[in-house]
């Protein structure tokens, strides 16, 4: 679906909840780079730092996998779309493939099955409880959303106020 198709607090909630520097960077968000390696070092709980750039390109063109080979190809690929497509056809992309439940995959499946509705129709609130599950989206589920998952869905609202809201989404579009 086109961008104008996904309602701009999609796109917001996702920046805000996997990569708050995504209009900034050029698919690599360095200093979330280096917070995870130092968080790494000492914790058995692993703890990535992906952009929307980098898991558009994963979940477009790669494999699931945790190896150097597949990190490698994504950091090229990474380049790549950053050169070759503006944000807004990077965050357009990922909207589209990105996974939101067992079998789920898109903004519009993922609006459907959980709220009934065109993603285009999606509120803040929706958007934000859809966001919170992307860190596991076999784990998380939006329609039965345990209390950790509406503590995340609240402090990703609260992020995407702080970041300007759907106008975070529309500047990318001019």
């Amino acid at each position: 679906m086109p961008l104008e198709e996904i309602s701009p607090s999609l796109g917001a909630a996702v920046i805000a909840a996997e990569d708050q520097n995504f209009t900034d960077h050029f698919g690599f968000d360095w200093q979330a780079i280096e917070k995870a390696v130092k968080h790494n070092e000492h914790s058995r709980r692993k703890r990535g730092a992906s952009t929307v750039s980098q898991q558009a390109v994963k979940n477009l063109f790669l494999w699931n996998s945790r190896s150097w080979t597949r990190k490698g190809l994504e950091a090229w690929f990474t380049l790549l779309i950053e050169v070759g497509w503006p944000k807004k056809r990077i965050l357009e992309v990922y909207l589209n493939i990105v996974e939101f439940g067992d079998g789920i995959y898109g903004a519009e499946a993922a609006a459907r099955t959980t709220f009934g509705k065109s993603a285009k129709r999606l509120t803040p609130s929706e958007a934000a409880l859809l966001a919170a599950v992307l860190p596991n989206p076999r784990k998380f589920h939006a329609n039965a959303p345990s209390d950790y998952l509406r503590g995340r869905q609240a402090w990703i609202l609260n992020q995407m106020r702080q970041l300007g809201g759907e106008q975070v989404v529309r500047d990318l579009e001019s």
